[in-house]
């Protein structure tokens, strides 16, 4: 599976442990940065990102930021995204169930790596139920 990953400086240092542990499970991981614990703006990273997801259904991303919610803000302007803040696995499991999430918002100052790991994994190995949430998510977009 082919994974977009980004961050901003808060949640660099995450987003390098993940890109290498993903690597490592033999995911196929596009790098949009930040590449550096420097100060930046993180709608450089989620907007290209969320384009990149929007552009292809099949790709799924993770963004990271110190409490997530900048990046999901800016993820979800897109259309066609559906950007879920997850600090517990078990959040990351209802976004894909519930919510057909197909980028998965990490809140770096607030979850170890370890639990950065669960949340990714979870995310990824969680399915869409479909059926009566089919419903309400094709009435997300507007």
């Amino acid at each position: 599976m082919q994974l977009a990953l980004g961050s901003d400086h808060a949640g660099f240092a995450h987003k390098e442990m993940l890109r290498t542990w993903l690597t490592s499970l033999g995911y196929e991981v596009q790098d949009f940065g930040t590449h550096s614990a420097d100060s930046m703006d993180y709608p450089d990273v989620a907007h290209p990102l969320a384009a990149a997801v929007a552009a292809d259904p099949l790709l799924r991303g993770i963004l990271l930021c110190g409490s997530a919610n900048g990046v999901c803000i800016t993820a979800n302007k897109h259309a066609g995204i559906r950007a879920g803040l997850a600090w517990l696995p078990e959040v990351a499991s209802l976004i894909r169930q519930h919510n057909d999430a197909n980028i998965v918002c990490i809140p770096a100052r607030y979850v170890t790596e370890e639990q950065a790991r669960e949340i990714a994994s979870t995310f990824l190995d969680t399915a869409f139920e479909g059926g009566r949430h089919q419903l309400r998510v094709g009435k997300i977009n507007c």
